[in-house]
């Protein structure tokens, strides 16, 4: 299943950004494409009461779009128990072609991980037969791995104490080199298979699918001695044999893994320094991935469609490492470059749910009463019901377009959405700076704008030296050069300015001089992108050629 297209709004969210995304999410689902509405930030009170009112769920929060191990990793991953053996091991690289397994327990924790260059140097290092003395070797592996069939005994757990042996010469001679507790590896030699176990050994491995004699099995069971025949010959025999030890024997329990929402960048890193080719990928202990290193190259890119927004400053974190495929916007354009062309719909109106609405309809795609109801009250938001001087005549058509789907009176309606907005009893001075905050480069400066509408600015502005100290806080974490507030009045049509930062005449020059408690009063002033930030960008314009 291919991954579905994100639509996202900017950073601290606004109505109009949260409800376009929803809106036009439905859009392009409803020609046929898999789009998913997320957001970039918290959601705030007026967002909250039109989703509650129309009974919507807020989208899935998206902090940034950075690739992470979960992108890349193969989750359909081979993986081997501690107590499988060798030989098992070689069968699953083998089959599967891999290079390395991680080794894991029965509930799927991580243990350790095993690969082909353990596999090699095991048999590289092998000088003659096997001491499985100290290798946990039981007798369940050695008759898996050479294919037998147990005869005598009876616990396969028990692990095997001794060395591995062949009776190949005389009787006499083998007297002198097979002592108690060896396994023996034997043929159809009956006199031999006595004398073995008259030595007192551990368990014969009978070749070449041969029946022993009653008598060898009678001794056998008075003895205790295990007794298993394989198909093998004796040299094949003897090479399995060596490939029954455990994994646990051999793994590296000292594993480089990662989680799943640790970021590629920071994975390169270790991945660089340690140099192997597969590294797990472990949540809550288990594991559930496997990273190949040569997946990294081009790892897949998240694609995503920006509304309500086109300047990096302003868009979540990591969207250089997306794939932008489409911009629904009515801001002025902020410089985001893209790898190639792209669908852009951008409009001089109030609101992008004015263009997003009118997008179903150029289409003949129906719209819903949600999402009639969520484009009503985004036009509603970004023009503070028809006050801003961003207004346009599209905006108030589509929005009575709209309220006939819903059957909502656009002035109750409105106004109930803009007092659960202005509602500021329950923020903090931080909150407040940080409601529909945004970024803006002004000449040289980089600048933050935050907004906020209330019915009564001045209950606000009770608050100055908290917001002062959280305009500073601001500025200063994110290394802005001026952090500014502006406290609008819903019924006042008009805004209260605060700022912290520098040049300290940059206001004073775009509004004039301000008052003496430090404020600005700007009379009609209800949109930041038309009457605040165009006088900034004059300000420093005339500041460059005097």
């Amino acid at each position: 299943m291919s991954k579905p297209i994100y639509v996202i709004g900017h950073r601290n969210p606004d109505t109009d950004s949260i409800c376009s995304a929803i809106a036009y999410a439905q859009f392009k689902n409803a020609l046929g494409e898999q789009a998913v509405p997320v957001r970039a930030g918290k959601i705030n009170a007026e967002t909250k009461y039109v989703l509650d009112f129309f009974g919507i769920q807020p989208p899935q929060l998206l902090l940034d779009l950075y690739p992470r191990a979960k992108d890349v990793m193969h989750e359909k991953l081979v993986t081997i128990h501690p107590r499988n053996t060798l030989r098992k091991l070689g069968q699953l690289i083998t089959q599967y072609n891999v290079k390395s397994i991680p080794v894991v327990e029965d509930d799927g924790s991580l243990v350790g991980i095993v690969t082909v260059g353990d596999l090699a140097e095991r048999y590289v290092s092998e000088l003659g037969m096997q001491d499985l003395r100290e290798t946990g070797v039981d007798y369940a592996g050695i008759v898996g791995c050479l294919n037998g069939t147990l005869l005598c005994g009876s616990d396969l757990s028990k692990s095997i104490q001794g060395h591995v042996k062949i009776a190949a010469s005389h009787t006499q001679t083998m007297a002198k080199v097979i002592k108690p507790g060896d396994i023996v590896i034997v043929g159809n030699r009956t006199n031999a298979q006595l004398s073995c176990i008259e030595v007192g050994v551990a368990c014969l491995i009978i070749t070449g699918d041969y029946e022993i004699e009653p008598e060898v099995e009678a001794a056998a069971i008075k003895a205790g001695t295990y007794i298993f025949r394989t198909p093998y010959d004796t040299y094949t025999c003897a090479r399995l044999i060596n490939q029954s030890i455990p994994v646990g024997k051999v793994m590296k329990t000292k594993v480089t893994s990662f989680k799943p929402d640790d970021m590629v960048a920071d994975l390169k890193n270790v991945i660089i320094r340690t140099g192997y080719r597969n590294y797990p990928v472990v949540q809550n202990g288990k594991v559930v991935g496997l990273i190949d290193r040569d997946r990294l190259i081009v790892p897949e890119r998240d694609q995503v469609i920006l509304v309500d927004h086109n300047e990096r400053s302003q868009a979540v974190d990591g969207i250089e490492e997306a794939k932008i495929v489409e911009i629904v916007d009515h801001h002025r354009l902020g410089g985001l470059e893209t790898s190639e062309p792209i669908f852009i719909r951008h409009e001089p109106v109030g609101s992008t749910a004015t263009i997003v609405a009118n997008m179903h309809w150029h289409r003949n795609i129906d719209i819903s009463r949600q999402s009639a109801g969520l484009l009503l009250a985004a036009i509603i938001s970004d023009t503070v019901l028809f006050k801003s001087p961003t207004t346009t005549a599209k905006d108030r058509d589509t929005a009575q377009k709209l309220a006939q789907i819903t059957g909502l009176d656009i002035q109750e309606f409105g106004m109930g959405m803009l007092q659960a907005g202005s509602v500021v009893d329950k923020l903090s001075p931080g909150d407040i700076v940080t409601t529909d905050l945004k970024e803006f480069q002004i000449g040289e400066y980089h600048v933050v704008i935050s907004q906020i509408s209330v019915m009564d600015p001045e209950a606000v502005l009770k608050q100055q030296k908290q917001l002062n100290a959280a305009l500073q806080e601001i500025c200063e974490k994110g290394q802005y050069s001026m952090a500014i507030l502006l406290i609008t009045g819903i019924l006042s049509e008009a805004t209260y300015l605060l700022h912290y930062g520098q040049p300290s005449g940059l206001i004073a020059a775009a509004f004039g001089e301000g008052r003496s408690d430090g404020t600005w009063f700007l009379p009609g002033v209800m949109s930041r992108k038309k009457q605040v930030v165009p006088p900034l960008i004059d300000a420093v314009r005339r500041d460059m050629y005097n």
